[in-house]
């Protein structure tokens, strides 16, 4: 094999890589009769349907999962893009939530953003 043919190989090997967690940028948690409302702004390089952020979901410190939102489809022409979840069961006198985000493609993220509740 040439090296003009196998340079498009090794790149297209290299791409999940160069795959990018969804970013949190944002968290708000507001107190509501129901539960908690939780809104979370992402961002990422959505492609379309193959490749997109696909949810995030709301852990106590211990890594419980609290409450979850499963995006349906990309946002390919929205980014930062702000999705809310109501009715999150949050327990008294928990003082910060964390927020994981997920991919289509690599799944959970590694990292976690955290908001300090009011």
């Amino acid at each position: 094999m040439t090296f003009k043919y196998l340079l498009p190989v090794l790149c297209l090997a290299a791409a999940p890589l160069l795959a990018e967690a969804p970013v949190i940028e944002n968290i708000t948690a507001t107190k509501q009769a129901s539960g908690w409302q939780i809104s979370v702004t992402l961002s990422h390089p959505d492609t379309g349907w193959e490749h997109y952020a696909d949810g995030w979901r709301v852990l106590d410190e211990n890594g419980k999962e609290l409450g979850r939102r499963d995006l349906l489809h990309p946002h390919v022409n929205e980014q930062p893009f702000t999705r809310s979840l109501s009715g999150a069961k949050i327990p008294d006198g928990l003082d910060t939530i964390h927020v994981q985000s997920r991919c289509l493609v690599d799944g959970w993220s590694e990292t976690t953003g955290h908001h300090s509740l009011p």
